[in-house]
């Protein structure tokens, strides 16, 4: 196998907008590595492990090569998982799976599961938003974030449930690939004992809020009125 380069794109949030980063894999001979480069933040980081994970399950392992992944542009910071589809969409090029060219048109959003399941990712519409802005006539979203991705008008959205899936709408023989577990429909566990002690209790009040009562008044002041609110802090912790 001579050295490939192959390439797919995906979106990096920035406050309400996005910009398109071209997301390019080359493999070729040396000690087997997986780099990741182009200022990755921690979450994105550890996107290598995710993928390494979600390629075995599905089938196609990495090849016993060097394989660098390199996000550009390097200045534009990226964080978050919502990367994971096009890395493993450009990897799955470069490798021979699928055919070099077809990701390249595409906008990819989603990350993965260590069984190769896509999953959702926080701020889909803005996403698909800004890949349409940037001319972008197709995006490929997990199969959950479908009804958010299609309120965009004029891009053509893709729902994709699996790593498995994205290869066959790229055209990968299906005999390449193994039936993963992901495949399965989801099964509907019993409840908890938490959610089961809890079914038939009245919903919570803002009458159970201590200590809040600007906070509370202003929730209040904003229903009454048909305002808008802007929570500021991290989940739990919001001001």
């Amino acid at each position: 196998m001579t050295a490939r380069t192959c390439r797919a794109w995906a979106i990096a949030l920035e406050g309400l907008g996005g910009h398109p980063v071209e997301v390019e894999t080359h493999v070729a001979e040396g000690l087997p590595r997986f780099v990741l480069i182009g200022l990755p933040d921690a979450s994105l980081g550890e996107a290598v492990d995710r993928i390494r994970a979600a390629l075995n399950s599905t089938g196609h392992a990495l090849p016993a090569r060097r394989v660098t992944t390199n996000m550009s542009p390097a200045s534009l910071r990226k964080h978050g998982s919502g990367f994971d589809l096009a890395i493993a969409a450009s990897i799955l090029a470069a490798t021979g799976l699928i055919h070099g060219g077809g990701p390249e048109g595409s906008a990819h959003i989603g990350e993965l599961a260590l069984n190769g399941a896509v999953r959702s990712v926080r701020g889909v519409l803005p996403a698909v938003l800004a890949a349409r802005n940037a001319g972008f006539e197709r995006v490929l979203v997990p199969a959950e974030c479908r009804a958010e991705a299609e309120l965009v008008t004029g891009i053509e959205v893709v729902p994709i449930a699996t790593l498995r899936s994205l290869a066959l709408h790229y055209g990968a023989d299906p005999d390449l690939l193994s039936e993963a577990e992901e495949d399965a429909p989801p099964q509907r566990t019993a409840p908890s004992q938490a959610e089961a002690s809890t079914a038939g209790q009245a919903p919570p009040d803002l009458r159970d809020v201590i200590g809040q009562e600007d906070a509370i008044r202003a929730l209040a002041v904003a229903a009454a009125g048909g305002h808008h609110l802007y929570f500021i802090g991290p989940p739990g912790v919001v001001t």
